[in-house]
């Protein structure tokens, strides 16, 4: 394959809309994982549920994207 196919489909796609290529690149990242590990995914999801929780409970607070953001691109 000619390097101007993946040149031009890299800029084929960035012109595509923001939820498009979201898509895109979540495909992508599936297709890189080819095997599954079983406790890595338990043990996830019990941790993303305990956040859950913690949010839920008013023990932790979440904090705007934008200001995430803000604050990183600031350091």
């Amino acid at each position: 394959m000619s390097s101007t196919v993946p040149d031009q489909l890299l800029r084929d796609i960035l012109a595509l809309p923001a939820d498009a290529r979201a898509a895109i690149a979540a495909k992508l990242l599936d297709s890189l994982d080819a095997e599954v590990d079983a406790d890595a995914e338990a043990a996830w999801l019990k941790e993303l549920e305990r956040r859950l929780q913690d949010i839920d409970e008013g023990h932790v607070s979440t904090i705007p994207w934008a200001e995430v953001r803000e604050s990183i691109l600031r350091d």
